[in-house]
């Protein structure tokens, strides 16, 4: 049985998106706003998901538990500008029905 859930993406614009999103379909959040045009392509997922770049890096405004930061997203973040402390690099948050809820704002184009 599929499951979406609900996820809530504040875009560059400050204007945020109620979305829809499977968990089913292995999709992480940088596919979401992809899939959903919350950012004009090509300043999103650059890199295709490989924690290389921090295109897709954004604010995460919600207590979830998220899975814990690998050594590559940690080493990308650090390089990256506008980094705060809830900074999490979008492709590395795959989608999961304990993320339902969830709110994100995209950070700033760097």
């Amino acid at each position: 049985m599929e499951q979406d859930i609900t996820i809530k993406i504040t875009d560059r614009d400050g204007v945020t998106h109620e979305v829809q999103a499977p968990t089913d379909m292995a999709m992480n959040l940088m596919e979401v706003v992809r899939s959903y045009e919350l950012a004009p392509e090509g300043t999103i997922g650059i890199c295709g998901g490989m924690a290389m770049c921090a295109s897709c890096q954004c604010y995460v405004k919600s207590n979830h538990e998220l899975p814990e930061m690998g050594d590559d997203e940690g080493a990308m973040l650090a390089e990256a500008f506008y980094v705060e402390d809830n900074s999490r690099l979008g492709c590395q948050i795959q989608m999961t029905p304990e993320l339902d809820g969830l709110e994100v704002e995209l950070a700033p184009e760097s």
